[in-house]
């Protein structure tokens, strides 16, 4: 009922009475007819094992008590799986995953798979239980023959237990769905290098024991409409933006094509995913972007960790991403057991390599990186929103096939990088998410004076809050040689390691996701020792006398700037700044840079 209402209203005029729809029911677009032979995955009604979601024909995801106690059910039944609890919620509840194994045959490949981190695209739960019954009961054991499967159902697990159905406007299905963030309003997948989520700080921890052959991690897309019905990305696709090359190139020559004719095979549409340039405008083009290390692909590049982003259309039918998503999620399970050997041969050749220098920022690209011949999208319109005040986009539930220019980027900034970085003992909280992440360091048993490149802020600013922290960025970021002391306890990290890409990441300057970045040295923005103005001032004056060239600059400043020229703190913060009194560590980042290599 709430669906044929919403696609009826989908085709009503921009302007029609407020009166004609009941108030805040989301007009989403038309469906388009679908059916699949993966139709035959779906459980029948009397089947013992039906799975929530398919006993509510789908219109409903089962909430969190409901999917454990079916789990646990499932696992009592079978030899085959395992509940694996790896952590807490800010709201104390268990972070579990269900590992799904046979005995013998040595070690295996694991294959990681993630639902839930944004609670409300959920399919990737629905998803797993189906298969882990299959696996466990209806004879797709054989899977299991040379690859593990490690499923987590929901990783925002608070965010799933703020369930409503107004949570997620532009998405059809189910009806009830989880909250994007977690109790603590926190994005688990903008959290990846920053860690400040005991739910992240738990799947760091968990990730580095499992060492997966690959890990998904499953959503669902906002944005604009198309055909594609089950989407995905990753470092590497189509040979771009990735850190880790021959990850990248297995990815592109091996997974790409195998998921992609599965899904076909199976009914669904695959394709890449799809960031619309202005969704308003999707003929534009879409975005093949590099990743930041605060996503899961983006920090999976950078450490060496096979990742892949899955997802499904926001404005396809539940049902139809839930099976959609089943089916990729077998198939990489087929996959990594048959190919294996040849994904962990790339693994270890990107783990291998010490490249000597990363991009740090990135540029629009001055032309599209190539065209799409036949991208699969949906007829739309423009039509103008007295709400808006402009012109609006309407879709028209219409298949239509038509070129698409895919953009991208350039490097922008390429720092080279140091033999090490050194890092004082003042910052316990850096030095703790280094070990998280797994990142090799030397702890100093005394202090030691080293001679470093190190940096200074100029001009920092701060943005608006996000993600918990108040980001910060400057204007220019002066190096300097320095002869600086690390105290005992403080580390030396070196670039020569598996995970060198992902320090750096972490802890050079000009990183955009950097913890610089991210404002994890709040205290080098504070002065904490003043000259007052009858001291000062005198001795400015005596400056002046003195040095020529100093009042030549001061004068100049001056000339040049009427604000400063008006104000006598300023003009004595001036002179305050070039004398040995002043604060020589105000805006130091603390993190020296060990040039030789």
């Amino acid at each position: 009922m709430r669906f044929t209402l919403i696609a009826a209203l989908a085709l009503a005029p921009l302007t029609a009475p407020v009166h004609a729809a009941p108030p805040f029911v989301a007009p989403l677009p038309p469906t388009i007819p679908w059916h699949g032979s993966s139709e035959r995955l779906v459980a029948k009604p009397t089947d013992p094992w039906i799975t929530p979601a398919e006993a509510a024909n789908f219109a409903r995801t089962p909430s969190y008590a409901d999917t454990s106690a079916w789990l646990d059910r499932l696992v009592a039944a079978s030899p085959l799986l395992h509940r694996e609890v790896f952590g807490r919620s800010a709201q104390g509840r268990e972070l579990y995953a269900i590992r799904a194994s046979k005995p013998g045959g040595g070690a295996k490949p694991v294959l990681f798979v993630q639902a839930g981190i944004h609670s409300g695209e959920i399919e990737g739960k629905d998803a797993g239980l189906m298969l882990l019954r299959d696996i466990a009961l209806r004879g797709k054991d054989r899977l299991l023959d040379r690859a593990d499967l490690v499923f987590v159902p929901i990783f925002n697990v608070d965010g799933h237990e703020r369930s409503s159905a107004w949570n997620r406007p532009n998405q059809r299905g189910p009806d009830n769905q989880g909250w994007r963030t977690t109790a603590q309003n926190l994005n688990l997948n903008r959290d990846y290098i920053k860690a400040d989520t005991p739910e992240m700080r738990a799947m760091r921890s968990y990730l580095n024991r499992l060492n997966p052959a690959l890990v998904l991690d499953l959503h669902v897309t906002d944005g604009v409409d198309y055909q594609y019905d089950i989407t995905f990305a990753f470092a590497g696709w189509a040979g771009y933006f990735a850190h880790s090359p021959a990850i990248g190139r297995w990815l592109d020559a091996h997974y790409r094509p195998a998921i992609s004719a599965s899904l076909a095979r199976n009914g669904h549409i695959p394709g890449m995913y799809v960031d619309a340039v202005d969704p308003r405008r999707p003929d534009q083009g879409i975005n093949l972007n590099p990743d930041s290390p605060r996503y899961s692909s983006g920090y999976g590049d950078l450490a060496r960790q096979p990742t892949v982003l899955v997802e499904s259309h926001s404005l396809k039918p539940y049902r139809q991403r839930v099976l959609g998503t089943y089916v990729l999620v077998e198939e990489s399970l087929r996959l990594v057991g048959e190919e294996g050997a040849g994904l962990e041969q790339a693994i270890a050749a990107d783990r291998a390599a010490r490249p000597a220098t990363e991009v740090m920022k990135w540029k629009p690209a001055p032309a599209p990186l190539y065209v799409i011949p036949d991208f699969r999208g949906i007829a739309h319109a423009s039509v103008r929103s007295p709400a808006s005040g402009g012109n609006e986009i309407r879709w028209l539930g219409r298949p239509v096939t038509q070129a698409m220019p895919v953009f991208g980027k350039v490097p922008d900034t390429i720092v080279t990088l140091p033999a090490a970085w050194w890092v004082p003992v003042t910052k316990p909280e850096v030095i703790a998410l280094l070990k998280l992440h797994g990142i090799a360091f030397e702890t100093l048993a005394a202090p030691r004076m080293v001679t470093l490149d190190m940096v200074r802020l100029v001009d920092p600013t701060l943005a608006k809050p996000d993600e918990g922290h108040v980001p910060l960025t400057a204007a220019a970021y002066v190096h300097a040689s320095r002869s600086e002391t690390y105290p005992t306890g403080s580390v030396r990290v070196p670039s020569d390691q598996p995970l060198g890409l992902l320090a750096a990441a972490m802890l050079e300057p000009e990183s955009p996701d950097s913890l610089l970045a991210w404002n994890f040295y709040p205290e080098i923005l504070m002065r904490t020792e003043y000259i007052e103005g009858y001291v000062i001032a005198p001795l400015a004056d005596r400056m002046l006398a003195a040095d020529p060239a100093l009042r030549a600059a001061f004068e100049n400043k001056l000339a040049a700037d009427p604000k400063f020229a008006a104000d006598p703190d300023a003009r004595l913060g001036w002179f305050y700044e070039r004398t040995p009194y002043y604060d020589e560590r105000y805006l130091l980042y603390p993190v020296g840079r060990e040039l030789s290599r």
